[in-house]
């Protein structure tokens, strides 16, 4: 399914909507992608515990140095920036999918955190990060009297 914007000056029943579409997007399109940093965006996975949350993400091709990663007023982000391969003269692309430049996702977490208990770490191009939820939001079991 396809979300469309629809503009309520345009008389809709006229044959060319889907001619209107496509020429805005192509108009809203950028004109560098490598400057765009919507193009490169990491796939991140989201897991919640009874004590923590887990957030994992696809970095390939980073290294340490170029990754940040904040936690301000319940909200995880996390920046980077995949730098461009020098090219050498005498090299031409036959063909390239990679994305270059900076990224930055953020994700509001639903309960408070342990700030003093965020663990993260980066292997073989996977960032994890563990959130240590706050002693106040945790279940506890009540004892009957």
């Amino acid at each position: 399914m396809y979300l469309v914007k629809r503009n309520p000056r345009y008389n809709y029943s006229h044959p060319s909507v889907v001619d209107s579409f496509f020429n805005d997007f192509h108009k809203n399109a950028p004109t560098n992608w490598q400057e765009d940093s919507t193009v490169w965006s990491p796939h991140v996975d989201v897991k919640e515990s009874t004590d923590a949350y887990e957030v994992m993400a696809d970095l390939p091709g980073l290294e340490k140095k170029d990754i940040k990663i904040s936690l301000k007023e319940n909200v995880l982000t996390l920046q980077g920036e995949r730098t461009e391969e020098e090219k050498k003269e005498e090299e031409n692309s036959c063909f390239s999918e990679r994305a270059y430049g900076s990224f930055s996702r953020a994700f509001r977490l639903p309960e408070q955190v342990d700030e003093k208990n965020i663990h993260a770490e980066y292997a073989n191009g996977v960032l994890k990060v563990t959130l240590q939820k706050s002693e106040d939001v945790k279940p506890r079991e009540i004892e009957i009297n």
